[in-house]
């Protein structure tokens, strides 16, 4: 996922929430702000790009996985401040998707790539809101 703020405006990424089963799949995150913790592929929306193409395309470049998108599940604000007080604002809209193929390899900025359930989130470390994002996405599934 892209780190660098546009002059402090809020930069729009989509991350893909995609469900096999009962089970989500997380990449590992090999770049700052969230280096080590694990967290749904995702990155920046391009000029021109619809949410569900940037979430499809990002989790095709950080895991190999293909999937449906199905539906908007919500938007987080993520706001940081770096060390020097730069100021980071992201806007992550949360895509649902259905596996279609792939069992997940990390690829681009992802160091690692891997299917959980809910209560395996509990054991590892994650970004903001990634168990609350799962809980919305398996209610929203039926699961």
């Amino acid at each position: 996922m892209a780190h660098e703020s546009a002059q402090g405006r809020p930069i729009a990424a989509a991350i893909a929430v995609v469900l096999r089963g009962e089970r989500l799949l997380l990449v590992r995150r090999g770049n700052k702000p969230d280096a080590g913790r694990w967290g749904f592929p995702g990155g920046k929306i391009e000029a021109g790009e619809t949410i569900a193409a940037a979430a499809l395309r990002e989790l095709g470049e950080e895991t190999g996985v293909a999937a449906e998108a199905i539906e908007i599940l919500t938007a987080l604000d993520v706001i940081r401040r770096d060390g020097d007080g730069t100021l980071h604002h992201y806007v992550l809209i949360a895509v649902l998707c259905r596996w279609k193929s792939g069992d997940g390899a990390a690829a681009d900025d992802a160091e690692d790539a891997a299917w959980f359930d809910l209560a395996a989130l509990r054991d590892v470390p994650t970004s903001p809101d990634v168990a609350r994002v799962a809980e919305l996405a398996l209610a929203r599934s039926g699961s």
